[in-house]
């Protein structure tokens, strides 16, 4: 583990964080009395969200088999949130304990506790940068020190990117991104949506007093994220409907996420 140098970074509590209302309502403990009631109001307007983030999470984990299983050695896990073991380097290195994790978020809260969790092997790393600066990451020195972009790379937009208006060109984002990454890269990607609510508007109401803001995004716009990638089977579902390994929760064909792995080809 390697810790970014630079002065100490003012840590906002007065607002709920997207990061922290997700910890608790995976039921963590690093989070604030704004977070639980940001979290609560999201449950009262939307009941599903409680085995939608559980669902989520396991989609994350059921991803990381994957890629590992498909070869991949190097994971950049961008948007990683709190840490919630078990984590995306502790499935990957249970597999391949050569697996290097470069993690990235731009939250100190969250690599304050990272930096406390992560090993000290030289495998893995906590980066404070922002998605919307996309070329700062691919650029980061950390970054850099435990990814080889001249190999392929497994890159994670885990439940974040909803969290990126339209008006910060998430299709910029995820063309820097991609660009970087060489052939045989995979791109894992999971996206709240509003497709399965009848009424959107009150989730993200919750969010407009919040560090970031949620938009929700309809499948055809998800599904775009991945140009330039071909979705490996299913291609793009509701998370619990990806690859299950065990029998899916009920409810969760009301689950608000959308998510999909894919591989980058020649």
């Amino acid at each position: 583990m390697t810790q970014d140098g630079g002065q100490a970074v003012h840590i906002d509590t007065s607002k709920p964080h997207p990061a922290r209302i997700y910890d608790y309502l995976l039921g963590g403990k690093d989070n604030y009395e704004v977070d639980q009631e940001a979290g609560d109001q999201l449950a009262a307007v939307a009941p599903e969200v409680w085995i939608s983030v559980r669902a989520n999470r396991a989609f994350l984990q059921r991803a990381v088999r994957h890629v590992i299983d498909s070869g991949v050695r190097q994971i950049l896990d961008i948007g990683t949130g709190l840490p919630t073991s078990p984590n995306v380097h502790e499935v990957a290195q249970e597999l391949a304990p050569d697996v290097r994790v470069a993690y990235v978020d731009n939250d100190p809260i969250v690599k304050a506790h990272a930096d406390a969790l992560l090993s000290r092997a030289g495998t893995t790393s906590i980066v404070l940068a922002d998605l919307r600066d996309p070329q700062s990451i691919v650029d980061h020195p950390e970054v850099r020190r435990v990814i080889d972009f001249g190999r392929p790379v497994a890159l994670f937009l885990v439940a974040i990117f909803h969290f990126i208006r339209d008006a910060d060109e998430p299709e910029r984002i995820i063309a820097t991104l991609r660009d970087a990454l060489p052939d045989g890269s995979f791109l894992v990607l999971s996206h709240a949506t509003g497709d399965f609510a009848d009424d959107r508007s009150e989730a993200e109401a919750v969010y407009r007093g919040a560090t970031a803001t949620m938009n929700l995004r309809s499948r055809d716009r998800v599904e775009g994220f991945f140009d330039g990638f071909e979705l490996v089977e299913p291609g793009l579902t509701q998370v619990p409907f990806w690859r299950p390994d065990t029998t899916p929760p009920p409810g969760s064909e009301e689950i608000g996420f959308y998510g999909g792995v894919a591989r980058k080809n020649a």
